[in-house]
C-alpha cells in the first residue's frame, strides 16, 4: 500500500514555485484575492500552494474570525479551492487588511511511503481498520522500539483517497454537478508558528479537473 506523503522541508521563499504552505499565492493574470462569501466577507488566508501533474492547487480559507465563518465546509463560501495551469502565473498582490497569510512559508517534499497492513498493531475488534493515509502518517520515521513517529513532520499526501471520509460527504463540482476527485490532505503543521488553523482537524482538497474548480473540507 503505497501513499505520497507530503512532509516538512524548512522553510522557503514566500513566492516560490515549490510545494509550501503560506507564502503568497502564484495565480495568472488578472486573478484577484478570493473574499469571503460566508459571514465576514473579508478576504480569505492562503494556505498552500501544490504543484500536481496538470496545474497547481492553490487553497484559501477564512480566518478573520475563526468559528464564525465555516471554512471547514465546502459549499458555505469561506474556502476556495483553484486548479491553475502551470505556465504564466505570477505572485497576487496581497490585501492591506484581513488575515491573509500565515507567520511562515514552509517548503515541502513529497515521499512515497509503503506500508503494509498485516503490520499494524491495530486490534482486530475495532470497528475502524486505519487506512492507507492513516498508516503511513503515523509510521512516518518509525525507529525500532519507539511508541511513536515523527507524525508532525507530516504535512499531508498527495492522490490516493481520503481518509475515513463517507461517501456521502464528497463534494460535487458547482459548474458539471460530477463528484470532485480527490486532491490532498492537509495537516494544520509541524508548530504553532507554521500552523494553519483547521481545528485539530484533517483537511480535504477536491478537484473537478474538466472544470478546473475545487472544494475544501475538513473532518
Amino acid at each position: 500500500m503505497q501513499t505520497t506523503l507530503m512532509i516538512y522541508d524548512g522553510t522557503a521563499s514566500a513566492d516560490s514555485d515549490v510545494p509550501r504552505t503560506g507564502g503568497v499565492p502564484l495565480a495568472p493574470a488578472g486573478f484577484t484575492w478570493p473574499m469571503c462569501g460566508c459571514f465576514c466577507g473579508g478576504p480569505l488566508q492562503f494556505f498552500a500552494h501544490l504543484p500536481v501533474e496538470d496545474g497547481v492547487l492553490s487553497v484559501f480559507l477564512c480566518q478573520n474570525d475563526p468559528g464564525a465563518c465555516e471554512f471547514w465546509d465546502e459549499s458555505s463560501g469561506a474556502n476556495r479551492v483553484y486548479l491553475f495551469p502551470r505556465e504564466g502565473l505570477q505572485p497576487v498582490a496581497v490585501p492591506e487588511t484581513g488575515v491573509t497569510l500565515l507567520p511562515t512559508t514552509s517548503a515541502i517534499r513529497t515521499q512515497v511511503v509503503t506500508v503494509d497492513p498485516e503490520d499494524d498493531d491495530h486490534d482486530d475488534d475495532d470497528e475502524l481498520v486505519p487506512d492507507a493515509y492513516d498508516l503511513a502518517r503515523s509510521g512516518w520515521k518509525r525507529e525500532p522500539e519507539e511508541r511513536f513517529g515523527k507524525q508532525r513532520e507530516v504535512l499531508g499526501s498527495l492522490g490516493g483517497s481520503p481518509s475515513y471520509l463517507e461517501d456521502d460527504r464528497l463534494p460535487a463540482c458547482p459548474s458539471c454537478a460530477g463528484t470532485m476527485e480527490f486532491a490532498a490532505h492537509l495537516e494544520e503543521g509541524i508548530s504553532w508558528q507554521t500552523a494553519m488553523n483547521l481545528g485539530g482537524q484533517l483537511g480535504y482538497v477536491f478537484v473537478c479537473r474538466a472544470c478546473r474548480e475545487g472544494a475544501f473540507l475538513t473532518d
